[in-house]
């Protein structure tokens, strides 16, 4: 990897910050910048450094990304990772089936090592609607990370197909590493040997293969760390406000539409409008119309089920022609 290129004087070892780290192309900036606007708003008090992993970051993202530590007396890091890091595995050929993003976030810890004991990975889809107060005061132990139960069938099928003795399966979205622990343990290399033995026979290839080599060496929190709202749910029943989830910290919407989709109709937009305010990413507009065939698609379905026929027929049309 090519060394990190820090945006802020000062080394984060000396301080007491919490560190995050993101794994994004310039696509997924916005919506990163909402995440971590909605986690300084929740957690008044706490000093946070965040680090950005990308293969590459445009100079506006990047302009953006250091405009953080402006707003809120904070530290941030872009990291650029040399895609040659990868090559000692080119020689697999299965290794030709995966980008190399799915490896990208097996990198935090021997990056950030030095740096940091702990750091919590995100998704770049999640928004924080509460106090982390918590998540910093767990005690690790001996574990390499914290994480999160995925949802039930998720567990029940991935369990059964991976055989995990211990019927426990987490969404890798949020992973609160702890960095010398994940490296006695050889993690990283661990997860990338799986992958390369084993990877044809995972739906999940990177969050599979963490499953199976972190099966106890884990402790698992409970769902409030990532609670997984799916919009596609609400939108196929035409329910175009939020659900009562009840007390979460970390909304992730892992599905196929966003909360940036403005063509979704969702009351989801106004909360990620309300934190995409706070962020240097406040002046860009949501996505107002789909813009792949797969998208098309699902508006059309939508569409249908608000009643709105024509409009609907007109969308399909749009998907058929993108296909």
């Amino acid at each position: 990897m090519n060394n990190s290129l820090p945006l802020s004087s000062g080394n984060p070892a000396t301080d007491d910050s919490f560190h995050i780290a993101f794994c994004v192309d310039d696509h997924y900036c916005r919506s990163m910048g909402a995440t971590i606007a909605s986690i300084i708003a929740n957690s008044p008090g706490v000093t946070f450094t965040f680090h950005v992993f990308a293969f590459s970051l445009s100079e506006d993202n990047r302009t953006r990304f250091k405009k953080l530590e402006t707003m809120y007396d904070l530290k941030t890091h872009i990291h650029i990772i040399d895609p040659d890091v990868f090559k000692p595995f080119a020689h697999i050929s299965q290794f030709s089936y995966y980008s190399p993003t799915i490896f990208t976030r097996l990198l935090i810890p021997s990056t950030l090592r030095g740096l940091c004991d702990k750091v919590l990975y995100l998704d770049a889809d999640i928004l924080c609607v509460g106090s982390m107060a918590e998540l910093l005061a767990m005690d690790f132990g001996g574990d390499a990370a914290i994480v999160v139960p995925d949802a039930d069938e998720t567990t029940r099928r991935r369990c059964a197909a991976l055989q995990l003795a211990s019927q426990k399966y987490f969404n890798s979205g949020v992973m609160y590493m702890h960095v010398e622990n994940w490296m006695a343990q050889e993690i990283t290399e661990k997860t990338i040997h799986a992958i390369l033995e084993n990877g044809k026979d995972y739906r999940f290839p990177d969050q599979d293969a963490l499953n199976v080599v972190l099966e106890g060496k884990i402790q698992y929190i409970p769902r409030k760390w990532n609670f997984l709202y799916d919009l596609i749910h609400d939108l196929e029943k035409d329910k175009r406000l939020m659900r009562d989830i009840g007390e979460v910290i970390f909304i992730h919407f892992a599905g196929a539409v966003k909360p940036w989709n403005d063509w979704c109709l969702h009351a989801s937009r106004d909360l990620f409008v309300k934190y995409q305010a706070l962020s240097p990413w406040a002046d860009l507009a949501l996505d107002k119309a789909p813009r792949n065939y797969k998208e098309m698609r699902m508006y059309s379905r939508f569409l249908m089920k608000r009643g709105q026929v024509l409009d609907s027929f007109k969308w399909y049309m749009k998907y058929l022609s993108a296909r």
